[in-house]
């Protein structure tokens, strides 16, 4: 007499499902999260350290070319047309650097160990690309801190603030997983390094962060329209500053950029690991 062959354990049940797909990736967003909260907490150097940029923006920056009215903003003061541009700067500037942690944990031997787990690859890049945004958050908090003690006037709608929230997440997110992608092309933190300081401050220039596009020439309008960063200046000034915004657009540029990034990382990815 044959014997039926014993059901599949819920735990591979629930890993091939959809559903435990979706799970799974939740538990490793969270845990990556965590752990970057938990670098912060026991390093705070590295946000004061970080802070001092932002800071030089808004207070130097800011405050002079708001007296001298030298960059036209309506009737929007510059500081304030100014603080969401410096805040997606500071976003920016740690998640483009993010990759670097990544050949870290290369070298060091974790990151092939993530890669035979049963963690899907998209799982593990789209944890780093979050618990990146989560990073940038905490720094944005700050950020705001100074823009409110600066006189910016932002918004107290707690929706608004939340959108501006994931806003920066998102944009985090693909910046992380640019990333990633060049790290995975130049395996090199040296090589990284580099690229990500060449590359850093054209994104931030060929945006809206500091000019309102009508004053920018023809090329760099053209340049502006395929920023990532212009989409999240715009959405991030819409929430908190309340000037006009298209924030429909914004939001699905960010979502599908993100989204795009995470693929291509988690393709790159085992050549990361190969190294």
């Amino acid at each position: 007499m044959s014997v039926l062959p014993a059901a599949p354990p819920a735990a591979s049940v629930e890993r091939f499902s959809p559903v435990g797909e979706v799970a799974l990736l939740v538990r490793r967003m969270g845990a990556m999260c965590l752990v970057e909260l938990q670098k912060l907490r026991h390093d705070r150097t590295e946000l004061v350290t970080r802070t001092v940029q932002p800071a030089l923006w808004l207070a130097v920056f800011g405050t002079t070319f708001s007296r001298i009215h030298a960059i036209p903003t309506g009737s929007t003061p510059y500081l304030d047309f100014l603080a969401p541009g410096i805040l997606a700067q500071s976003a920016l500037f740690i998640a483009i650097f993010y990759g670097i942690q990544v050949i870290w944990e290369r070298d060091a031997g974790v990151l092939a160990k993530l890669l035979v787990t049963p963690t899907p690859r998209t799982a593990l890049v789209t944890a780093k690309a979050f618990a990146a945004g989560i990073r940038a958050l905490v720094q944005a908090v700050v950020v705001v801190v100074i823009a409110l003690l600066l006189g910016v006037g932002f918004t107290a709608n707690p929706f608004k603030l939340l959108g501006a929230a994931a806003v920066v997440v998102l944009g985090s997110a693909f910046f992380c997983c640019l990333s990633i992608t060049l790290a995975g092309v130049v395996l090199s933190r040296d090589r990284l390094m580099g690229i990500g300081q060449a590359i850093t401050m054209p994104l931030f220039f060929a945006s809206n962060a500091l000019y309102p596009v009508d004053l920018m020439p023809g090329w760099l309008q053209v340049i502006n329209k395929v920023n990532p960063l212009s989409y999240e200046v715009d959405a991030l000034r819409g929430l908190l500053i309340g000037t006009p915004a298209r924030l429909g657009l914004d939001a699905v540029v960010l979502v599908v950029a993100a989204a795009v990034m995470i693929s291509v990382a988690s393709a790159l990815l085992p050549r990361l690991a190969r190294g």
